[in-house]
């Protein structure tokens, strides 16, 4: 089969395309031949060292999959050659076939194609549970939204709406301001031309926004806390520009705000059940036509660095898929 490869930490060009054996599933296992591999922004990182991640090398990036059953290993019962599947997997999915455990799989509806499904977990799974289970956002809430039109952005829009809320898409230019309208925000404000702190004031008439999602970080985030709502609630959710943001801790005070992580992967292995159950709801939202899951381009394997180095530019409005 082949693989993407990352055998030492580098840029996306020093990714290498490898031949590499046909896995064998194990008792428990399942083997998968994916169709479609979904990047992150962290896949940037995890190549770099730079993600809190470190898998030994050789590892493929690529932590989302969508794919059919190829075979099964002893003592799985669930799933069987042929069935529609995507799965999570932290690293390790760019690459055609991939051997993970059971329990890191999910059925597929009929409905969602694989492109689609490979983009679901990692983006909507870290929003519902942002959303949901750490910020418990309410109908009727204001939620601004950093980074409004990539990957995290567009899903807390899509998932903001449909839990209720006035969504505020705050991004860096009028383009991905208007992809960010198109899918369903109220207002936005263009962080490259307007302090966001002024503008998140003028569009909630001077009360400041309820719950603010996160994934950007660096200067901005310090100018989005002085614009939050009296006992607002605050998403740490990534440091896409970069910088880890040293905020005063006075801010938090002055607002009896609430400062909020976001680590959606430890949870899903500290709350299973719960992962479980949020991945299901994704699911048929998705299946109904609730959640885009917009693809912004598709690559194959050979294409990797190009598809990599359009995400750390901040280039990509939606998801970036391989195809192996």
């Amino acid at each position: 089969m082949k693989a993407l490869l990352c055998t030492h930490y580098g840029t996306p060009e020093e990714l290498q395309l490898a031949d590499l054996p046909d896995p064998v599933p194990q008792a428990g296992e399942i083997v998968v031949r994916v169709k479609a591999a979904a990047l992150n922004f962290f896949d940037t990182l995890i190549i770099q060292g730079k993600y809190q991640t470190k898998p030994a090398f050789p590892f493929s990036p690529s932590a989302e999959f969508a794919g059919v059953v190829e075979s099964v290993g002893p003592g799985v019962s669930d799933f069987k050659a042929g069935d529609r599947v995507l799965g999570f997997t932290g690293y390790g999915a760019a690459r055609e076939l991939i051997a993970v455990p059971a329990q890191a799989l999910t059925p597929i509806p009929d409905e969602l194609d694989f492109d689609r499904a490979a983009g679901l977990c990692v983006t909507y799974g870290t929003t519902l549970y942002a959303l949901k289970n750490r910020a418990h956002l309410k109908p009727g809430e204001t939620l601004a939204v950093l980074g409004a039109s990539g990957g995290v952005g567009l899903a807390a829009i899509e998932i903001g709406k449909l839990m209720g809320a006035r969504v505020i898409a705050c991004a860096s230019s009028p383009e991905k301001l208007d992809f960010a309208r198109k899918h369903g925000a109220d207002e936005g404000i263009d962080y490259a031309t307007e302090n966001l702190k002024d503008g998140l004031r003028r569009v909630t008439g001077g009360t400041g926004a309820d719950v603010i999602y996160d994934p950007v970080g660096g200067a901005y985030a310090e100018a989005a806390l002085r614009g939050i709502a009296w006992e607002g609630r605050y998403l740490v959710i990534g440091f896409a520009a970069g910088d880890i943001p040293k905020v005063p801790f006075n801010l938090y005070l002055l607002k009896s705000a609430n400062v909020l992580g976001v680590f959606w992967g430890a949870w899903t292995e500290r709350d299973p059940d719960g992962h479980r159950a949020n991945t299901a709801q994704l699911l048929k939202w998705a299946a109904e036509g609730h959640l885009s899951s917009h693809v912004h381009a598709v690559y194959p394997l050979s294409e990797a660095a190009a598809a990599l180095r359009a995400i750390a530019e901040r280039k990509v409005m939606g998801k970036v898929i391989l195809r192996p």
